[in-house]
């Protein structure tokens, strides 16, 4: 028969094992694959073009790739680029339009997700208005709300 105190402790490792393992298959994501990305200001880049379209994600499928909202692709001088710019509700409440053919400057942060670049934004300007959607840090405006 198996003492209490090595049954405790048996339990206890298996706790641990347990644990650990879990723990371990929660921080470590496939390569290249997040589920959201993290906005890094030493990534930070400003980009100027025209928007070719405005898509608007709900969930977090599709083009999303994890982060639903309002998204653009803007035509560059040198290449088209995909930006995140946030929740679509958000967006609606602050009275910020986005649309095809709109001229902008876009500070933010470039993460890759899946193999693919996108643009997290940070700073749109669109002629005479400057919207800040996230603070110097990156944390997002709508960040809290509601709460």
């Amino acid at each position: 028969m198996i003492s209490l105190k090595r049954l405790l402790t048996l339990g206890a490792a298996a706790l641990l094992v347990g644990g650990l393992g879990s723990l371990a298959t929660a921080q470590s994501a496939p390569a290249g694959r997040q589920r959201s990305p993290m906005y890094d200001v030493k990534t930070e880049t400003t980009i100027t073009g025209t928007v070719e379209s405005v898509e608007n994600i709900t969930g977090t499928g599709g083009r999303g790739r994890g982060m639903g909202g309002t998204h653009l692709v803007v035509k560059t001088e040198k290449d088209s680029v995909e930006v995140h710019v946030g929740p679509t509700a958000y967006l609606a409440e602050k009275g910020i339009t986005l649309a095809k053919g709109d001229t902008l400057e876009i500070l933010g942060s470039r993460v890759t997700i899946d193999d693919e670049t996108l643009l997290i934004a940070r700073q749109i300007k669109k002629g005479g208005n400057t919207w800040t959607l996230r603070d110097a840090s990156g944390r997002p405006a709508w960040s809290g709300r509601g709460r």
